[in-house]
């Protein structure tokens, strides 16, 4: 039986470690201006905003060293390479994301009952700082975040915390005007809410990655009857088709020969990897052809009986 393998090199991860960095810088002395006026203030929509640009700046040190250790070649131990560990690094990030959106959701609906009161100017000022730092960061992480899951979730914590600041304004606003101390409570249940949905949304994704499902808008159906649409292949079956991370989608599968037997294979192979290129983008194929008499005697179209 043969087997073919065909590769594709992926771009340099370590372009924009530089904005990473400063990104990080940025987040945590930010942080500490936050809680220090959150305190002075009272302002539990404050704290949490410092919270989240917390977690902002640790999902960017975890999103820094996930780049790092990315880079590292495949070896022994890690025979595929050590690309996934930004994929796991995103999943980290999402899942403290989540966390901290069920506390503050908490946190705020046991303010309700009492709403202490809340320094408005000291909101509004800090938060107007907040606004334009938050939004500097998201800048310097938002060109990566376009090719990078492990950086658009640390991107996500720019995003919202900058949106956050914005609603923190708001609430502090009518603090000043009106003397409406529940808008502290309800800002930070609104901040909470908007990071769960964001959170989960971009866990999803994620998780489909590490459970090596198929790449979102690739049909599986499609992908077999297009290897059976190449010439001298009467059959493929024990498909796998998967992402090996959010760039390089994988597939391997057995195809059937029909007509010139073995020596027809390795032309068959390369109509069928050019075919997968082009239709599908699928840039790594690992085919295995067998002839009708001689194939497996399970036939199973996608994935193996035994799996």
């Amino acid at each position: 039986m043969a087997h073919d393998h065909a590769h594709v090199h992926r771009p340099d991860p370590a372009v924009g470690d530089r904005r990473v960095l400063w990104a990080v810088i940025i987040n945590l002395a930010l942080t500490v201006v936050q809680v220090v006026a959150g305190i002075a203030s009272g302002s539990l929509a404050l704290i949490a905003d410092a919270v989240h640009n917390l977690a902002d700046a640790m999902s960017l040190v975890i999103a820094f060293a996930a780049r790092k250790v990315a880079r590292r070649p495949s070896d022994g131990d890690m025979t595929f390479g050590y690309g996934r560990v930004e994929v796991v690094a995103a999943l980290v990030n999402y899942t403290t994301l989540i966390v901290i959106a069920l506390y503050l959701a908490s946190e705020a609906v046991m303010r309700f009952a009492d709403p202490p009161g809340v320094e408005g100017w000291i909101v509004v000022a800090v938060a107007g700082v907040a606004l334009l730092i938050d939004a500097a960061t998201a800048l310097l992480t938002w060109r990566l975040s376009k090719d990078s899951v492990n950086i658009r979730a640390a991107f996500l914590h720019n995003l919202t915390d900058a949106l956050g600041s914005l609603a923190v304004i708001v609430a502090g606003s009518l603090i000043l005007l009106y003397d409406w101390r529940l808008i502290d409570p309800i800002v930070t249940l609104g901040i909470a809410g908007y990071i769960l949905w964001l959170s989960v949304a971009g866990i999803v994704p994620v998780a489909r990655i590490l459970m090596q499902a198929s790449p979102d808008g690739v049909e599986t159906d499609a992908v077999c009857a297009a290897i059976e649409a190449v010439p001298g292949v009467r059959s493929v079956h024990h498909l796998h088709l998967w992402q090996m991370d959010e760039r390089t989608a994988s597939l391997e599968a057995h195809v059937v020969l029909d007509g010139g037997g073995m020596g027809d294979a390795a032309r068959v192979k390369d109509h069928i990897r050019a075919r997968l290129q082009k239709s599908f983008g699928i840039s790594h194929a690992t085919l295995e052809t067998e002839l009708p008499d001689q194939g497996c005697p399970d036939t199973q179209r996608i994935g193996h009986a035994d799996a």
